[in-house]
């Protein structure tokens, strides 16, 4: 804890008070000694001083950054602490993930707090690298750094009263955590079932009629804004009522994006939409501490000094961030420090061939002549399903470029295991491949690709660093290995970030795809527990039925 004494002045937000007025606050070993009101006659502020950010639901391996990075790029923006949910990691390497996360957090002053994942595997349709039982919960639940339950994903568990999914939320509830929920889509009665088991949030709303649904039925909605789920325009105009149950979030956000800005950018958006500022900073500031009883100071006398100095209200351009009484960091550059990591991980295959992805006509779902094709919306973690015509060659089902309808692969990573097959419309590559070991929930390798070669290619890439993302054209090969977990560089994660941004890039502006996150668009489409189509490395799965594709 630090020991230094010191005064910051400016015009304090009083949020839950609403107003804002001239103020010298003084700290003392790391807490707010005294708040003092200036008079009238005292020369004009220019700055401003208000409680840090909180990300109200992320997912860090989701930055491609062990926690201590993460950090050190989240608290030039603003943001003082977390509610993280180290999920990816466990399904990967389970409890040791979880205590990984923990344990490398503690190495740096921000506040990660984490939550004990409540879905390891996620569905029994895929091959995850662990599993973690309603007794393993506990175990995490009990820990002091463990603070809530994780996104409950198995909202069907939930309303038939699975044994082991109502021991997880009981479980919870006895030591007095709350539950975080995760029900796209979910409305009306089933919705209210879901939320009276107990589960107090969901981030995963996508229009605002069902945001609406669920804040009726008592329910905290956080709006979204990640790299590939963008919720906020259909859910940000609920705040100018509901903003007392509402928090800002990222959910999964590459290390880009965090080096550019996090939910300081949200509360840019929605204060230049008109919406209080008061109300923006509650959702942003204070609703989170609230919800999750987090250890945070909302810049109060004998709390922790843990506040950031912003030059206005609009742009909420940070000038300074304090967590503990510590400044670390100021005009855009952080002073956390890198630490030392020893990788952690579990990945187990061989490469693979150019045979291996070949597609027999008669090895796929066929309706009348017509071949069943995932549809990835930009922006969205639903894809839609269609059903069109097959391009075949030589008694082979192929990409058809022309008509955007790709080759989607998952290839096991923890064993060797036939690899899973299908199309996908909307990548808008024209040549080339893209892989990634970063594929929700179970990590199993997904690529897409206009031909075998590239896409084995592309596949083998990634085998070879036992974890990355990688990308092939005609012409060149990249590839970023991210060999903790398969999840995460242990590098600088500014240099994370450089090195994404070209890959990325690579894949626009060599390869042609149109989204705008084409690596994270590509880890949500073997996420199986959101629907419609999607492909888990047991084979095409429909999400809305809970069903392979037949």
């Amino acid at each position: 804890m630090p020991t230094n004494s010191f005064s910051v002045k400016g015009n304090l937000v009083d949020i839950i008070g609403r107003r804002i007025y001239a103020a010298e606050v003084k700290v003392e070993d790391g807490e707010i000694s005294s708040i003092m009101e200036l008079p009238a006659s005292h020369s004009p502020l220019t700055t401003f001083l208000l409680p840090g950010f909180i990300d109200s639901h992320v997912h860090v391996e989701s930055s491609m950054l062990v926690p201590s990075e993460f950090a050190r790029l989240a608290v030039v923006h603003g943001t003082v602490a977390t509610i993280s949910d180290p999920h990816e990691i466990a399904n990967v390497c389970g409890m040791e993930g979880v205590e990984f996360m923990i344990a490398n957090g503690k190495q740096v002053n921000f506040k990660f707090n984490f939550g004990a994942p409540s879905c390891v595997p996620a569905t029994t349709f895929e091959t995850a690298g662990a599993a973690l039982n309603s007794e393993d919960v506990r175990k995490l639940l009990e820990k002091e750094e463990v603070i809530y339950l994780s996104e409950m994903m198995n909202f069907p568990g939930v309303l038939f009263k699975d044994e082991e999914v109502m021991k997880k939320i009981a479980h919870a509830h006895e030591l007095g955590k709350p539950v975080d929920g995760h029900a796209p889509g979910l409305r009306g009665e089933k919705a209210k079932q879901y939320i009276d088991a107990g589960i107090s949030t969901d981030h995963e709303c996508f229009t605002a009629e069902e945001a609406l649904d669920k804040l009726n039925y008592g329910m905290k909605i956080l709006i979204r804004e990640g790299s590939a789920a963008k919720n906020f325009e259909a859910l940000i105009g609920l705040m100018n009522k509901h903003y007392a149950m509402m928090m800002f979030c990222s959910d999964d956000k590459h290390p880009d994006s965090l080096a550019v800005g996090h939910i300081n950018q949200l509360c840019a958006r929605a204060v230049a939409k008109g919406i209080d500022v008061f109300k923006v900073l509650q959702a942003a500031c204070v609703n989170p501490v609230q919800h999750y009883k987090m250890k945070v100071g909302l810049l109060k006398k004998g709390d922790a000094a843990d506040f950031i100095v912003a030059g206005d209200l609009t742009s909420f351009n940070i000038l300074q961030t304090y967590i503990n009484g510590e400044l670390v960091a100021e005009n855009g550059k952080s002073f956390i420090q890198s630490v030392p990591v020893v990788p952690i991980n579990q990945f187990d295959c061989d490469a693979i061939t150019v045979e291996q992805l070949k597609i027999a006509v008669g090895d796929y779902p066929n309706h009348d002549g017509k071949i069943p094709v995932i549809e990835v919306l930009d922006g969205q973690l639903i894809t839609n399903k269609l059903l069109l015509d097959a391009k075949v060659v030589n008694g082979t089902l192929v990409s058809d470029v022309e008509n955007d309808v790709l080759k989607m692969v998952v290839v096991n990573r923890y064993h060797n295991a036939p690899i899973a097959k299908c199309f996908i419309k909307n990548f808008g590559l024209t040549h080339g491949a893209l892989a990634s070991s970063v594929a929700h929930d179970s990590h199993n390798i997904v690529a897409v690709g206009c031909d075998d070669e590239s896409l084995a290619k592309a596949i083998n890439l990634v085998i070879k660093e036992k974890g990355g993302v990688s990308a092939v054209s005609n012409e060149k090969e990249m590839v970023l290995g991210l060999p903790v977990a398969g999840l995460m560089s242990a590098d600088d994660g500014y240099k994370v970030a450089e090195a994404y941004t070209a890959i990325d890039r690579m894949t626009k502006e060599d390869l042609g795809s149109t989204l705008m996150a084409p690596f994270m668009s590509l880890s949500f489409m073997a996420l199986l527990v959101i629907p419609y189509l999607k492909l888990s490395d047991k084979g095409l799965f429909d999400g809305e039925k809970f069903e392979f594709v037949k």
